[in-house]
């Protein structure tokens, strides 16, 4: 593997987790995506694969108990190599997927096909995949329409991303008008010392900025000041 592929691994991976979606409970969302894909192409199984740094975890499964698989060569992992479908007729014949677990193992993995989930800037971040035991063809069509249903798998990360954006945003915007709100209910500038009453205390204006609003304070002087000053010095020399 070359270092432009390590990292290049690196962002996939960075971009996986910007999601926040590993490890989360099921949804009605995706798991409706997969039953209506079990059920559309006629299937025992169909996933909706991430493909984390050593595993591959379900965000929704129809027909299988596994929660995640080990990330190796040959099926999930090597999906997300191509911007392609990938599709492995059968398993048992194809040498791409002889020695994965799934096809070698007790699952018996036979038929296998899957679209890359590829995010609006590139990233393919794991499969939408569908299972069977036995092998089959696959034509064309139904390569396009698997690609669609990985499609609808991207809008609905890419629709949860977003709301956690904007909430985030909204929250930033509300405590902010809350502290405006704050402030101008609590603040009151004495007119003859200049201070400032917070809490029941007066306090200089500058202890106000530091210890109450966390303002980092250089002193500087301003240009009038400081003309009026030259003038005065000029003034009695």
């Amino acid at each position: 593997m070359t270092d432009s592929a390590i990292w290049s691994e690196t962002e996939r991976l960075a971009a996986l987790r910007s999601y926040e979606i590993l490890d989360t409970p099921p949804d009605g969302a995706f798991d409706r995506i997969t039953a209506l894909a079990a059920r559309h192409f006629e299937v025992p199984v169909a996933l909706v694969s991430l493909v984390d740094e050593d595993r591959i975890w379900f965000k929704s499964r129809c027909g299988l108990e596994a929660g995640q698989v080990p990330r190796v060569p040959g099926l999930c992992a090597s999906v997300i190599l191509s911007d392609t479908a990938y599709i492995v007729k059968n398993a048992i014949e194809d040498p791409r997927t002889l020695a994965n677990p799934l096809v070698a193992g007790e699952l018996g993995v036979r038929f296998y096909a899957a679209a890359p989930l590829i995010t609006h800037d590139g990233y393919r971040l794991g499969t939408m995949n569908i299972i069977d035991f036995a092998p089959r063809e696959f034509d064309a069509e139904e390569e396009w329409t698997l690609q669609q249903f990985a499609g609808l798998v991207v809008d609905q990360m890419e629709l949860r991303l977003s709301a956690r954006k904007a909430i985030a945003t909204l929250t930033q915007i509300f405590l902010g008008a809350e502290r405006s709100k704050e402030l101008r209910k609590l603040v009151t500038v004495c007119a003859w010392s200049r201070k400032i009453r917070v809490d029941e205390e007066w306090v200089s204006f500058e202890e106000f900025l530091v210890e109450k609003l966390g303002v980092s304070i250089t002193h500087g002087i301003d240009p009038q000041i400081a003309e009026r000053l030259q003038g005065e010095m000029e003034h009695k020399e």
